[in-house]
C-alpha cells in the first residue's frame, strides 16, 4: 500500500516511517503543496484537513496525524495548540521552556498529562480510517534526555521505567508512545480493509 505523508515535520515524517515498517510504502509530501490551516477544534479535524489537502493535491491516499499533550495543572493545555504552545514559529526548546516556567513550583505529582495522536488515511473518494493512540505520563521538572523531539525531553509516560522519552531507545519510545499505539492501531486497522 502506498501512502503519501502529509506532515512537512521531518522529526514526525521519520517517525512516521519508522512506526509504519515497511509495511506502508510511504510517499513525501510534495514540495509545492501549501501548508495547511490547522484551525479545526480537535485532533481528528486537524488530521483530517491535512490528510484531505494532501490527498486533494496528490489523487493518492494520503496519512496524517495531528498530536496533543494535555496538561492536567494547566487546564489541559496545550492541546490541540500544543506545536504552536510558545508561539507560531517558536522552537521546540521555546515550547518545553514555555510550559516548565508555567509549571514552576507544580509538585511532582500534580504534574499528570496525557499525550493524544489521531492518525488518519484519508482515501481519493472522501473514506477515511481514523485512530487515536493516548499515553498517560507526567511533566518532568527539567528536560532529560538526548533523543526524540518536541516534548520529549519532559514526558515521563506512566507505562515506563521513569526515564522521559528522550532517554529511550526508539524501540522503548515507540512500544508504549501516543503515536506508537496510533499508528499501530492505525496499520491493524488497514490490514482488515
Amino acid at each position: 500500500m502506498q501512502l503519501v505523508c502529509a506532515s512537512a515535520n521531518p522529526d514526525k515524517v521519520a517517525e512516521i516511517a519508522s512506526l509504519l515498517h515497511g509495511v506502508v510504502d510511504l510517499l513525501p509530501r510534495p514540495a509545492d503543496v501549501a501548508d495547511v490551516v490547522e484551525d479545526a477544534p480537535d485532533l481528528v479535524g486537524n488530521a483530517r484537513l491535512k490528510a484531505a489537502a494532501i490527498c486533494a493535491a496528490t489523487g493518492l491516499p494520503a496519512v496524517a496525524d495531528d498530536t496533543g499533550l494535555f496538561v492536567d495543572a494547566l487546564g489541559g493545555r496545550p492541546g490541540v495548540h500544543t506545536a504552536r504552545y510558545a508561539g507560531e514559529h517558536a522552537t521546540y526548546a521555546q515550547n518545553r521552556q514555555l510550559m516548565l516556567r508555567e509549571l514552576d513550583g507544580v509538585a511532582p505529582s500534580d504534574r499528570g498529562a496525557r499525550f493524544a495522536t489521531v492518525a488518519i488515511v484519508v482515501w481519493p473518494d472522501g473514506t477515511d480510517l481514523a485512530v487515536e493512540g493516548v499515553c498517560r505520563g507526567r511533566i518532568a521538572i527539567a528536560d532529560t534526555g538526548e533523543r526524540g523531539f518536541g516534548y520529549d525531553a519532559l514526558f515521563i509516560p506512566d507505562d515506563g521505567d521513569g526515564r522521559t522519552f528522550s532517554e529511550m531507545s526508539e524501540g522503548e519510545k515507540h512500544a508504549v508512545s501516543h503515536r506508537g499505539r496510533a499508528f499501530a492501531g492505525l496499520l491493524a486497522a488497514l490490514s482488515t480493509r
